[in-house]
């Protein structure tokens, strides 16, 4: 299997491919023929085409990612305007809470599909949205501030 294996690609590539032969065929036990090399030989045959056609698709991206023009960054945020008080009271939240609210305020997504975003149970994140959300609106609380109209709620946020 090593040496079909060599032939056809670099040396730690075969040794990836003869693994996942080998893996198939456990998998498959009860499929093994009883002259087994060439339906592993198959086996490695089909997981090396599998492997030219991912390389290929990854050149094929790679070379469109090269080749398309970049958008340009903007100073406005996608057209959200942010006070410095609202950025740092951001920056104050844990990298938890802060993707928690941009997940939903910034890119949009609704709580169902941000849990799915961050691999969570919907009323865990359901849960975690409403803290995340009641931190930023105590850092945005000032009490010594008289501009409260101006300051954005906690919903206003999301």
């Amino acid at each position: 299997m090593l040496a079909y294996a060599r032939r056809r690609t670099d040396g730690a590539t075969a040794d990836d491919v003869v693994a996942d032969v080998f893996l198939t065929a456990w998998r498959r036990l009860d499929d093994v023929p009883s002259d087994p090399l060439p339906w592993l030989l198959g086996i490695a045959r089909r997981i090396l085409a599998n492997r030219r056609r991912s390389e290929a698709r990854t050149a094929a991206l790679h070379h469109r990612l090269a080749t398309t023009e970049q958008p340009q960054a903007s100073d406005d945020r996608r057209g959200v305007w942010l006070d410095e008080k609202v950025e740092n009271a951001l920056r104050a939240l844990s990298e938890r809470d802060r993707e928690i609210l941009l997940l939903v305020a910034w890119d949009g997504l609704e709580p169902a599909r941000a849990a799915r975003a961050l691999g969570a149970r919907p009323g865990a994140f359901a849960v975690r949205l409403h803290r995340a959300r009641r931190r930023l609106a105590k850092l945005l609380a000032d009490p010594d501030d008289d501009d409260s109209a101006k300051r954005p709620t906690a919903a206003e946020v999301s």
